[in-house]
């Protein structure tokens, strides 16, 4: 079973309406990112039925003798396989099936409302993220707080996480480095810097990309990790 799941990032000012509206907005960009597919087939036959009665008014046009007035009129068959694939585009349901609603501690207690408005309409999964305050904020609302079925503190990466992680060579989105391994003594210090805090440790290699398209340089040193920290706001380690 496929999952679509919808992004939602909380704005700092946040409306009920303006909620409700990006939400369904994401909602309707997945939607049309299910229907690709049939937009893909029925272009490929308009097109097809398009260049054939092109070819064919062209060859009718170009006919010693021939006037406007005889041009062809429009086959049917254009429309008609319009139509067809109009149909099946229009029984297409929604396909979320999860919002993942991101920085949710910034949602004000209307905006909540119209969260569990829409996860009450049923058929779809909700994931609320934020920080640790947020469980003590949303079980002042006891209709919202009733619905949750569990919750789940994201804590540091221990050690052996993280070594498995720099090991199995994983990077940030968008980052590139050398394709040698790092070696032990670079992946002890991003650990002892990073201290198992997933989004400093994609601050860092970010750094270190930059540091070392700077210096023109393929080697992922320590120096080169250091420097990432120190001009990094992270503090002290």
């Amino acid at each position: 079973m496929v999952t679509w799941c919808a992004w939602y990032t909380t704005e700092v000012v946040n409306t009920p309406a303006r909620v409700q509206s990006d939400i369904r907005t994401t909602r309707e960009r997945l939607k049309e990112v299910s229907l690709c597919p049939i937009r893909k087939e029925a272009t490929d036959a308009l097109d097809a039925i398009r260049l054939r009665d092109e070819a064919r008014r062209a060859e009718i046009m170009n006919k010693p003798g021939c006037l406007p007035c005889d041009r062809p009129a429009v086959d049917p068959t254009y429309f008609q396989t319009f139509e067809r694939f109009e149909a099946p585009k229009r029984a297409v349901p929604d396909p979320t099936t999860l919002i993942l609603v991101d920085e949710a501690d910034r949602l004000h207690m209307n905006s909540l409302e119209v969260i569990r408005s829409i996860f009450d309409d049923g058929g779809i999964g909700m994931v609320l993220i934020g920080m640790p305050s947020i469980e003590k904020r949303i079980a002042r609302f006891p209709q919202f707080y009733s619905r949750i079925g569990f919750v789940h503190e994201f804590r540091p990466l221990d050690e052996a996480q993280m070594t498995r992680l720099l090991n199995e060579r994983w990077l940030p989105a968008g980052v590139k480095l050398p394709d040698a391994l790092l070696a032990p003594e670079v992946i002890a210090t991003l650990i002892r810097m990073s201290g198992g805090n997933f989004r400093l440790l994609t601050r860092l290699l970010t750094q270190v990309e930059r540091l070392l398209k700077v210096n023109h340089s393929e080697i992922v040193s320590k120096e080169i990790v250091t420097a990432a920290r120190d001009s990094l706001i992270i503090g002290q380690s």
